[in-house]
């Protein structure tokens, strides 16, 4: 009961926050639908079940969810794949939804906001592109393709031969989504304007111009899809895309509620609520989707505090589609083209801009070859080598910052007298700090350093840091050991951190270096080296 009492707790404002999402969900929702392949009664049904399967079992705050951007896009990708084959799509729709109820059960919710920002920046860039490279050529009339090369090629053709009346809609579209003054878009969205105004001028001048028509209205049926082992492996790679994909948009949008609400929403029932809510949409031949910053923060701004506005614009969006059926199937492909065009300039990631000649060159590198990636090849693929990119660049600016070098331990009084134990031993001693972290990235420079060392017959290395080695870097220290020996020279260690110690002492090079020659204190390992040579 108390649960049921918290739920309408804030009603008047959850109601007038859930009119408002509907509102602006609504012309998105037709939009992304025919800009994926999967058609307008798709992407209307994938925010309704979404949205209500999302808000039932999702946290307590006002998250809207249903179709969007991104997620139309990767599913364009995947209807293009199957030349329209609907059973197969259905089935990477269902993969994705599965890999996200499992994504929510693992720590895999808290990790994404470690994907690196130039990364995400270009792949979002990139699919704001792709979409205005698709929806150019419906604005004025023409086919839309299914990639962007095809639409590159075909646009000599489109262009030699527009509709006019597809580009006045068109463009009448655009100039009130891009110049409708502030004052109204309070009151009424410019999504929403534009649809209902130039669906009107379609209607009545009888313009010959392309219409949604198809859309239908009754409930839609539950299909049970079987997968195929040989379709897991084939689809896997899409399917994990387009689950990681929803997955971030939620958790971003996320993250921007619990700035706006100052409510700490919890990932992982979030990202299992969307999965949950993506699984009722494949199985019932809806669109997918993820949770939607513009939807959910429109939502907060007139007073929508819990989960329950998601719930009623669910009921609301249901309500328009069946009393609107007859306006519905009179939209202009063109006009959905100009609000996909529109959403398409506002993913553009343009902030970056103003950071560009501040920015370090490897992040120009990351973000400029996804977003190429993303534009022109795969979206899959761009995602896996920016990650990996940006991996290898960062494994690199730690690896230059990383040295070898006799001074300024963390007590600068031992340079003295580290410089002097050298020198009387007449260099048989040598004194080694790896300055920074010994991983990866680093050991092909720390190797390099025990080449030939002529008269010397101990090497003491202090390693400082507090990162524990990774496995390249264990393999690395073995390699010291063995090239040290072959040329009579003892290794002495100095870790004066106690995990990274125990950590050595715990490895099998420790039979190879010997219990003895492992310190936490370095004058511990002088006084050692001294002894050896009988002083």
């Amino acid at each position: 009961m108390t649960g049921i009492k918290n739920l309408f707790s804030n009603f008047k404002g959850d109601l007038f926050g859930a009119i408002i999402a509907s509102i602006i969900a609504f012309p998105q929702a037709l939009a992304f639908g025919v800009a994926s392949g999967m058609g307008a009664s798709a992407g209307i049904w994938g925010a309704i079940i979404l949205s209500l399967v999302a808000g039932i079992l999702g946290c307590n705050v006002p998250l809207i969810s249903g179709p969007t951007g991104p997620v139309a896009i990767i599913t364009a990708t995947v209807v293009g794949m199957y030349s329209g084959n609907m059973s197969s799509v259905l089935a990477i729709l269902v993969m994705a939804a599965i890999f996200q109820i499992i994504i929510s059960m693992t720590s895999i919710p808290r990790m994404i906001k470690y994907v690196p920002y130039p990364v995400i920046s270009g792949f979002l860039t990139g699919i704001g592109l792709i979409i205005i490279i698709l929806q150019l050529a419906p604005l004025v009339g023409g086919v839309a393709q299914s990639s962007t090369i095809k639409a590159l090629l075909a646009y000599p053709q489109v262009f030699a031969s527009i509709n006019i009346h597809a580009l006045v809609l068109g463009g009448i579209t655009l100039l009130i989504l891009f110049f409708t003054p502030k004052f109204i878009t309070k009151i009424l969205p410019s999504q929403l304007l534009a649809l209902v105004a130039v669906t009107a001028v379609a209607y009545y001048s009888w313009w010959d111009v392309e219409k949604i028509s198809d859309i239908t209205f009754s409930m839609p049926a539950i299909t049970l899809l079987v997968i195929s082992v040989e379709g897991l492996v084939k689809d896997l790679p899409i399917a994990l895309t387009l689950a990681f994909i929803a997955t971030s948009e939620s958790l971003l949008t996320g993250i921007i509620m619990d700035s706006l609400t100052k409510v700490k929403h919890n990932s992982k029932k979030l990202v299992f609520a969307q999965g949950v809510g993506n699984m009722f949409c494949a199985m019932t031949g809806s669109m997918l989707g993820s949770a939607a910053t513009m939807r959910s923060v429109a939502a907060v701004k007139v007073g929508a505090k819990t989960k329950l506005s998601a719930i009623l614009c669910s009921i609301i969006l249901l309500a328009v589609l069946f009393k609107g059926a007859a306006f519905i199937s009179q939209i202009p492909i063109c006009v959905l083209s100009g609000i996909l065009i529109k959403i398409g300039y506002d993913i553009l990631d343009w902030k970056v801009i103003k950071v560009l000649k501040y920015a370090p060159k490897d992040d120009l590198y990351v973000l400029v070859t996804v977003l190429l990636l993303t534009v022109f090849y795969n979206l899959i693929f761009a995602l896996g080598i920016g990650v990996i990119l940006a991996s290898i660049l960062y494994a690199k600016r730690i690896a230059d910052n990383t040295n070898i070098k006799v001074t300024q331990f963390n007590r600068i009084e031992y340079t003295p007298y580290e410089t002097k134990i050298e020198r009387d031993s007449h260099y048989k001693i040598r004194i080694l700090h790896i300055d920074g972290q010994f991983f990866f990235g680093t050991t092909t420079q720390i190797v390099s350093h025990f080449d030939e060392m002529l008269e010397t017959e101990y090497i003491i290395l202090n390693y400082g840091s507090n990162a524990k080695l990774d496995m390249s870097a264990i393999f690395a220290l073995e390699d010291i050991i063995v090239r040290l020996k072959s040329q009579g020279i003892k290794l002495l260690l100095v870790i004066p951190n106690q995990q990274v110690f125990e950590q050595i002492r715990s490895l099998e090079i420790i039979s190879q270096l010997g219990e003895n020659s492992v310190f936490t204190d370095e004058n511990l390992a002088i006084d050692k080296a001294l002894k050896g040579l009988g002083k």
